[in-house]
């Protein structure tokens, strides 16, 4: 097979985003634009992907690390100036490479594939990605010749009236034979109205050389949305949302409301999952079967046991085990591991704690810094003091252990298998298995006092 190579336009400010962030990082479900487009074309068997990258070049850079090499386009000059950058990488390489603009972020690995396997079999020196829209406005139009290569392409300024009612437009993905590419780019003029050096303009060029020239129609337009401004952003969120959603309510997976459901595309979601209104689920999430999200529930990058169900909450960076029951407003911080049938009830909060099998916080807790063994009950206002103001210690409380309501426990401490700690009190010191620790001022009742106090406030 002919080797591949790819390019990846992405140099641009994007001023009419009239945002700090720099447009391809903008994210759609989660993920910025760039780095969808990269995802695509790491799925295809390519030699090289090279990133063209000018304002935020280094934050692009990060974010896409060595998923692929860079190089920078000093002055924004137009498409055909940022595909020459790569002439270093790519001018004396046999193959195709293939073009794609970095604010794509619909574009799909099969659609690209399709494109690369039809520019092969027409044996073309260039094809381009066409699609069909009812409103072609503003586009590039696809003029072809009798023999259905492509003749030309008209930007839609430029475009005669009968050149506009055509459905056709270039959608700014192309097929090059890599060599042919660079030598043509040489031969590419600024002189138009923007002073800038034009990709499509190789097309025209490549015809008067009498070379072919072919076009591949996709039939899903929307997938070859480019984002420009807040608005398109906007559509590429709701269709991109729209695809994930089905892909996952096909394989299985009960949406309740898909117009309502935020999943983001490196979830991982098993059969007879169940996921109510309003959830957002982000990251290298995984959701394991039978378990049950939401309502307005938020998870980022987590692993979730089967028949797990999680209610109201927010969840971060954790594992959490099978037939968990969390929420509802609960909060899972980061490093939390849950063990299964692990109970977290109505506003607890865990943080780098790890809760053994059957283990329970049911209400309005602190569990911070903390190793909590099996069947553990720990009562309502219970606060592990993890923190002395300058360092974080550790606070272990062993199995059986029953730990009353309102309770500190001044970490570094360990609380004995089996022991019990009387509620409301604060505990400083290790409790010995089986024991009971009480640590609160003994109560005294001061008769009539309160009639004293009355009677001071009178006078």
């Amino acid at each position: 097979m002919t080797k591949r190579y790819a390019i990846v336009l992405a140099a641009g400010q994007g001023t009419r985003m009239k945002s700090k962030l720099y447009k391809v990082l903008h994210p759609v479900m989660g993920t910025p634009m760039v780095e969808h487009v990269v995802n695509q074309l790491n799925l295809l068997q390519l030699e090289s992907i090279t990133t063209v990258v000018g304002f935020g070049a280094e934050k692009v850079k990060e974010q896409l690390g060595d998923q692929s090499s860079f190089v920078i386009q000093e002055e924004q000059l137009g498409t055909g100036h940022a595909v020459i950058q790569a002439e270093d990488f790519l001018k004396d390489k046999e193959g195709t490479t293939i073009v794609v603009c970095g604010d794509t972020p619909l574009l799909t690995s099969q659609t690209l594939e399709d494109l690369l396997n039809y520019h092969d079999q027409e044996g073309a020196k260039a094809t381009v990605l066409t699609a069909k829209t009812d409103d072609p406005s503003g586009y590039g139009r696809v003029i072809r010749n009798q023999a259905d290569d492509v003749e030309r392409i008209v930007e839609h300024k430029d475009a005669s009236d009968v050149e506009k009612n055509i459905g056709e437009i270039n959608t700014g993905t192309y097929c090059f034979d890599n060599k042919t590419l660079f030598k043509v780019l040489k031969q590419v003029s600024n002189n138009n109205s923007q002073g800038e050096y034009y990709l499509p303009d190789v097309i025209q060029l490549l015809k008067q050389a009498n070379e072919k020239v072919s076009a591949f129609q996709t039939s899903n337009f929307d997938e070859t949305l480019g984002v420009n401004d807040r608005i398109a952003l906007s559509q590429a969120e709701k269709l991109m949302k729209k695809r994930i959603n089905e892909t996952h309510m096909k394989n299985g997976v009960t949406i309740i409301d898909p117009d309502n459901s935020y999943i983001g595309p490196e979830v991982v979601i098993e059969q007879d999952v169940v996921i109510h209104p309003g959830c957002v689920i982000n990251g290298k999430t995984i959701i394991k079967s039978d378990a049950v999200i939401g309502p307005n529930t938020e998870i980022r990058n987590c692993h979730i046991g089967e028949n797990t169900t999680i209610r109201q909450s927010v969840a971060t960076d954790s594992k959490i085990g099978k037939s968990v029951q969390i929420g509802p407003f609960a909060h899972i911080r980061p490093q939390a591991d849950l063990g299964d049938e692990v109970k977290i009830g109505n506003f607890v909060e865990i943080k780098k704690s790890s809760l053994d099998k059957n283990s329970k916080v049911s209400h309005l807790s602190y569990i911070g810094d903390a190793e909590v063994g099996k069947d553990v009950n720990i009562g309502c206002g219970t606060i592990t003091v993890n923190y002395d103001g300058e360092n974080k210690h550790l606070t272990k409380i062993e199995d059986d252990a029953f730990i009353g309501c309102n309770s500190n426990l001044i970490a570094p401490v360990t609380i004995g298998k089996g022991s019990y700690v009387a509620a409301g009190s604060t505990i400083n010191k290790n409790v010995p298995s089986d024991a009971l620790s009480i640590a609160r001022v003994k109560q005294t009742n001061k008769e009539d006092y309160a009639k004293k106090i009355k009677k001071t406030k009178k006078d």
